[in-house]
């Protein structure tokens, strides 16, 4: 039994459509490679440097212990630790971005100026009872501490009472949130309000937040930074995002958070409001995004140069087949190579550019004339403009490319439309 040709050469093409999947997928675990390469970079910058910064407080704080005497077990104590957040907690400063280089990989470091203002209307939940009969109650001076959940971060640090400096000792005192800083203080009399000031010199990794563990908080963040991503439970009340930078502010009460009836109980998982330093455009992450195209790429020129064999009659070999495929493959491994060294949009315009020009020369002999080919290269370009705006247009990539293929393939049904492919078939079998 003699095999079509022309289902012997469908089928030798879909071997060579399997084979340019396999390298399009070693290019796309070569992008996700470098990508765990850029992540294990962040991971060793936040180790030598400072990670993310959490910031909590100030807070005021006692350890206190209670004893009492119990029937038939003697004398029993208990040990624990008040907590008293800020009636009014006011935070404001500014982040300076300083990116940190490991190899070829940019990690965005910042450093900070924060000033911290705490207010206490009263302190009564400071002055505990006995929980048990005949109970007796001691405890330790009032303490004043702040929480960073990376202390190494903390550059300089100056506490203050009353315009008065205060003493200031590493780590917090409480085992719930141990990184930070604390100083002792003398208690007010009773009745009258307590307030602390605080500045703070602070580098960090990657972004910045803050539990809004008072009554009220206000915090105002500025910086440099052209593409902050806000976070955390409560996005800013006010934001100004422009070429120069920055500039948030947030406005948290009591009543719309948790957070310091959360710290009181000593729980971990706490609200915060936030903001990251991102790079809008990272070039693993697009690298890989435009690799999911490829296979949709490479269809639709084997589609191209199919058409052109059945409305021209010049035959094209599976061998170019392969190597118009091998052609466009390669480009994202050149996209990829490139984005490292340069700005996204610059590496895929020479990416793009010097694989348009290949299959442009390559075509006109393939296809038999510079007019075909340079009308071949020019379909390649017009694909490649389309995948970026597809990259760069996250929101709407999907419709885009959907109106992009049934456009496509109207347009194939339409150029075919009065072909006959029984004809054609028996044609080759003649051949």
């Amino acid at each position: 039994m003699k095999l079509n040709p022309t289902f012997a050469k469908l089928a030798i093409l879909a071997i060579v459509t399997l084979l340019l999947c396999v390298v399009l997928g070693q290019i796309g675990g070569l992008a996700r490679e470098r990508q765990a390469h850029q992540r294990e970079a962040a991971r060793g910058v936040e180790e030598s440097l400072a990670g993310p910064q959490t910031l909590l407080g100030p807070l005021l704080m006692r350890n206190c212990k209670e004893t009492w005497a119990a029937y038939k077990d003697g004398v029993q104590s208990r040990n624990f630790t008040l907590l008293l957040p800020p009636s009014q907690l006011q935070i404001s400063g500014g982040l300076s971005p300083e990116p940190r280089y490991r190899g070829l990989f940019k990690i965005n470091t910042y450093a900070g100026k924060l000033s911290v203002a705490a207010r206490w209307d009263t302190l009564p939940p400071l002055t505990p009872r006995p929980e048990n009969t005949g109970g007796q109650v001691e405890c330790g001076d009032l303490v004043v501490m702040f929480s960073a959940s990376d202390a190494r971060g903390l550059r300089n640090v100056e506490l203050k009472r009353d315009n008065a400096a205060l003493i200031v000792r590493p780590g917090t005192g409480n085992p719930n949130y141990p990184s930070g800083l604390h100083a002792r203080l003398e208690a007010p009399l009773p009745g009258e309000p307590l307030a602390v000031t605080l500045g703070i010199e602070l580098v960090g990794t990657g972004g910045l937040a803050v539990v809004p563990a008072a009554g009220n908080t206000s915090v105002r963040l500025e910086s440099s930074w052209r593409h902050p991503s806000f976070g955390g439970r409560f996005l800013p009340a006010e934001r100004q995002v422009g070429v120069s930078g920055f500039a948030a502010r947030w406005q948290v009460s009591e009543l719309s958070s948790s957070a310091a009836a959360d710290v009181v109980a000593g729980q971990k998982n706490l609200d915060t409001l936030a903001v990251g330093l991102i790079d809008p455009v990272n070039p693993y992450v697009m690298s890989d995004r435009a690799i999911k195209y490829g296979l949709i790429f490479i269809a639709l020129t084997f589609v191209t140069v199919g058409l052109t064999e059945l409305l021209t009659g010049r035959r094209v070999h599976p061998v170019q087949y392969l190597l118009v495929g091998m052609a466009l493959s390669l480009f994202f491994l050149l996209l990829l190579s490139l984005s490292e060294h340069l700005p996204f949009l610059k590496a895929y315009l020479i990416a793009a550019g010097a694989a348009a020009l290949v299959l442009t020369q390559y075509a006109a002999a393939m296809l038999g004339g510079w007019l075909r080919g340079a009308a071949f290269g020019g379909g390649i370009a017009l694909l490649y403009g389309a995948l970026y705006m597809l990259l760069s247009r996250e929101q709407t990539a999907l419709v885009i490319g959907a109106v992009l293929l049934f456009a496509v393939l109207a347009v194939v049904m339409t150029l075919t439309r009065k072909l006959d492919w029984y004809r054609l078939g028996g044609a080759a079998d003649e051949a």
